[in-house]
């Protein structure tokens, strides 16, 4: 006998899934995603001990008919998905990050240095690093298709202080072939074999290049930089974690325009 043959399913198939939520831990973070993209705010969630800091946020979401709670500690670190949340935590919608369009727009030309990561897998650092960058007045950072390189998560928002939210963010899947049509000055950080900050040519705008915490800047990346840079140091330690080495370069790279 032949096996009988199955009809064709009829059902539609099914649409597919929204992404996953971002879940936005710590006050500085929380307060800085409220000031600058209230909408994307799905729902808030809070401890008894942040109500005082949490009323004006809650505020926001009765106005906008979304929901709100305050909830105790283990709900929250349910919530949060970590106990490190800072007893306040907002979960919006996925924030995008687009492809970088070149060359760079005059605008984004603006600010002295222009972060750029390549294969920085701890979320942590990234989130210093965007900290940092917010701080001296970088206005974006890139990031790369390194299949190492961290994503936005909540490590990251919450190290970052409200730093992701103040920086616009691209990413630069070939980061190699982009290098050289961004239009600015690059210059990959090295732990050895590059030039003082200092000693670097004068320019309005340097895309700053950090690489992986284990192997730094690939070869083939850093060939593709203008110049590379080195921190010179006392010799005591090999090097400076990505992300302190970058706040003390933008620092100094910024220095040197004002």
């Amino acid at each position: 006998m032949r096996p009988m043959e199955r009809a064709p399913s009829s059902s539609p198939p099914r649409p597919p899934r929204p992404p996953e939520p971002d879940r936005i831990c710590g006050l500085a973070a929380v307060s800085a995603v409220f000031a600058r993209r209230p909408r994307d705010v799905l729902r808030l969630f809070h401890l008894p001990s942040r109500r005082r800091e949490a009323n004006p946020f809650c505020s926001v979401m009765a106005q906008m008919r979304k929901p709100y709670r305050e909830v105790g500690e283990e709900e929250l670190a349910r919530v949060a998905g970590t106990v490190h949340h800072g007893g306040i935590v907002a979960v919006t919608a996925r924030r995008k990050v687009p492809q970088l369009a070149l060359p760079l727009a005059p605008a984004l030309r603006a600010a002295p240095v222009l972060p750029v990561l390549d294969g920085v897998s701890n979320p942590h650092n990234l989130g210093a690093i965007a900290r940092s960058a917010a701080f001296f007045g970088c206005i974006g950072m890139v990031v790369s298709g390194d299949p190492r390189q961290a994503g936005l998560s909540d490590a990251a928002w919450r190290t970052s202080e409200g730093g992701l939210e103040v920086l616009s963010l691209w990413s630069a899947p070939a980061l190699p072939s982009a290098l050289p049509r961004l239009g600015v000055m690059t210059v990959a950080a090295v732990a050895r074999g590059g030039v003082a900050p200092e000693n670097l040519p004068p320019a309005d705008c340097v895309a700053l290049v950090l690489g992986n915490e284990e192997q730094g800047v690939s070869e083939r990346t850093a060939a593709a930089c203008d110049a590379r840079v080195t921190l010179p140091g006392s010799g005591r330690v090999e090097s400076l974690n990505v992300s302190v080495a970058a706040a003390v370069l933008i620092h100094a790279l910024s220095a040197r325009r004002s």
